[in-house]
């Protein structure tokens, strides 16, 4: 049912279709049949990820690990003995909401700040289910993130999606050769709490299970130049979320604008543009 959803949108959504051919093209610089191929099967994923969500009611403690295979979470285990909790580093890659629950059913405090969909009602049900298999909800906003740094410093792992566009006041790196409003989230709270960063991914296999990707333990560094700090970090981070995609060019939301915000439009209180 997720591969016709899939092969449905890819077909019938001609502007996210084309938006995502033209954006895979500028940043793996492939043929349009090739590209087209490529997006193809990331809508295909999209669909069977879609219907994975409405199944994560049934996810459970005793069945997690027959979908998501539990190697790289050792990685998690092994950065919480700091005792400074954990940022996760993540993107729109596979099905990360099956990330996260494979994390909290396999024991490991999770927690997320996570961004209002456009339509509430959709929201209210994503965060159900997430809540459902025992990650901790954090929406974007003042109070939520003095929550988010509690679960920090009660050791607990707080996960963010690090490739979407930031609007002007992210830092402005270069992804995929070309300059995209990034998110200073990650690197902030990790050089603010001393926490250890993780980048954990998750793809599909052939089989239709899932595996993770899990990078080395990061630390963001603590000099007096706070935003030479962040940006260095951020870039590092932003580099690793880069070659992943790279890897596995059909599990990534090729569609999402993100590279809309340009850089003319930075702020120039911060730290406002790095190239690799």
């Amino acid at each position: 049912m997720g591969k016709v959803l899939g092969i449905l949108y890819f077909h019938l959504i001609a502007k996210e279709r084309k938006r995502a051919i033209a954006q895979m093209r500028a940043s793996l610089s492939n043929s349009e049949e090739d590209a087209s191929r490529l997006v193809r099967e990331s809508f295909i994923n999209m669909g069977r990820t879609f219907m994975e969500i409405l199944y994560m009611p049934h996810l459970n403690k005793n069945n997690i690990n027959d979908f998501v295979d539990p190697r790289g979470l050792e990685k998690l285990r092994e950065a919480l003995k700091e005792g400074h909790g954990v940022v996760v580093l993540t993107g729109h890659v596979g099905n990360w909401e099956w990330m996260a629950a494979s994390m909290a059913f396999n024991g490991i405090p999770t927690t997320t700040i996570v961004k209002p969909q456009p339509n509430s009602q959709h929201t209210r049900i994503l965060n159900e289910y997430r809540e459902m298999v025992g990650v901790e909800v954090f929406a974007r906003g003042t109070s939520e993130l003095l929550a988010a740094a509690r679960a920090l410093k009660k050791g607990k792992i707080l996960g963010f999606l690090a490739d979407q566009d930031a609007g002007p006041g992210g830092a402005f790196i270069d992804f995929f050769g070309k300059p995209a409003s990034t998110p200073l989230g990650p690197a902030v709270f990790a050089r603010k709490f001393q926490s250890p960063v993780v980048p954990l991914f998750i793809v599909r296999r052939k089989d239709g299970k899932h595996r993770l990707i899990a990078g080395d333990i990061m630390h963001c560094e603590s000099t007096d130049n706070a935003d030479a700090d962040l940006l260095q970090f951020t870039i590092k981070m932003t580099k690793f979320v880069e070659d992943v995609i790279r890897e596995n060019p059909t599990q990534w939301l090729w569609f999402q604008k993100r590279w809309n915000t340009a850089p003319d439009e930075k702020k120039t209180k911060h730290h406002v543009s790095g190239r690799r």
